[in-house]
């Protein structure tokens, strides 16, 4: 069955990108249909970062194509990145506000009238278990509750299609565990398609669509099981070291 662009949450296609003489990304393509959850795996340095850059037009795509929910980023970007949600690496929220509160001021941004923000504010923060501190300021969070938050925030606008770039970097592992589960359930819950990046395989599990990105190249894309015969190993690090040729033990 051929999938209609709105059954595909991300399309990208032959997209490169160089800074200068050197070539962050290769010839990269990939989809991620709604309803799944896709993990783009690679080291730092790999891409993943500078792909998310041109998805979130941070950056300018002048070859390839790359469309959300159908609509292309560059020819329809306003269309485009309403139907995405995103969660960066760095930290993005107002320490001295509210979780309400950033999340009121990110509802204004994108045009949501005050009555409707409110109800979707409560909606978010509810979803990612944070509704009973609506009121206490950022700064007296821990690291994993900011980050709900911050997925939180990406939801208001109720996109199709969410990107978090190295979501749990700095986190212990019970806060990993929380912020996986909630985008999991998004996945399950309201067909969003993800596109989770990471450089730790234990984050990935069997079911996932898993993206392997190597020095701006995709390596693989496809299912688990896949990857494994493909490199010939019994378990992910193994067939990781295979494919890339590193023994970097961060992957591990």
């Amino acid at each position: 069955m051929t999938s209609s662009p709105a059954t595909q949450a991300l399309v990208v296609k032959n997209v490169s990108h160089n800074f200068g003489d050197t070539q962050a990304l290769d010839d990269v393509s990939l989809t991620i249909p709604r309803g799944t959850f896709g993990v783009l795996l690679g080291l730092n340095g790999a891409g993943k970062s500078t792909l998310f850059s041109l998805i979130t037009r941070l950056f300018d795509n002048v070859s390839g194509e790359i469309k959300i929910l159908g609509h292309d980023v560059r020819r329809k970007p306003t269309s485009a990145l309403q139907r995405l949600g995103v969660v960066f690496q760095s930290r993005t929220l107002d320490a001295d506000l509210t979780l309400a509160q950033n999340l009121m001021y990110h509802s204004a941004l994108h045009g949501i009238a005050r009555g409707e923000a409110k109800l979707r504010t409560e909606e978010a923060l509810q979803r990612v278990s944070l509704n009973d501190r609506a009121h206490e300021k950022i700064r007296n969070l821990s690291g994993g509750q900011a980050r709900r938050v911050e997925i939180a925030r990406a939801l208001l606008h109720r996109p199709g299609c969410l990107l978090l770039d190295e979501p749990t970097v700095g986190l212990d592992i019970g806060s990993r565990e929380s912020v996986l589960q909630i985008v999991r359930q998004l996945v399950t819950e309201q067909s969003l398609g993800v596109l989770w990046a990471t450089h730790l395989i234990d984050e990935i599990d069997n079911e996932d669509k898993l993206i392997l990105l190597d020095k701006g190249r995709v390596l693989y894309d496809g299912a688990v099981p896949g990857l494994l015969a493909q490199a010939g190993a019994q378990d992910l690090p193994s067939a990781f070291r295979n494919l890339t040729g590193t023994t970097e033990a961060a992957a591990a």
